[in-house]
């Protein structure tokens, strides 16, 4: 399978608490493996989410619409990507999950992010700056 290109990649596993009876991961820690993946990215690009919200600023979900592929199983090796751009104020990660070894397309979605600065919603420009190297 051919895999685009992504701004940040994160390897994981699926662990034993995530799946349900039928031993297939449960939906909605898709969401959370997501989440885990774009705090990697934040961390990766130099702005944890902790030093943010000392800082005042947080990055708020706005929408997430997820389609899901295949299921990922017990104890399976998975790759989470992100890709990122902007929209006025908003910031869309696009973010797939690829089961391993054979990179099959598990789950893909976009979320769209905002950003709070002291409890005010905001253009996002310090988000901006630190993902500059990172917007499509």
């Amino acid at each position: 399978m051919t895999r685009k290109d992504y701004a940040f990649q994160l390897p994981m596993r699926v662990r034993d608490y995530e799946v349900d009876c039928q031993g297939i991961v449960n939906n909605a820690n898709y969401l959370h493996y997501m989440e885990h993946t774009r705090h990697e990215f934040c961390r990766a690009a130099g702005f944890s989410f902790a030093e943010m919200h000392l800082k005042g600023i947080d990055p708020v979900l706005r929408s997430v619409t997820i389609e899901y592929r295949q299921p990922l199983g017990l104890g399976q090796e998975f790759l989470s990507c992100i890709n990122i751009r902007r929209e006025g104020a908003k910031f869309i990660f696009e973010q797939d999950i690829y089961a391993l070894p054979g990179l099959e397309l598990a789950t893909t979605a976009s979320v769209a992010v905002v950003c709070t600065e002291n409890g005010r919603l905001t253009r996002g420009e310090v988000l901006a700056e630190a993902f500059a190297a990172y917007l499509s």
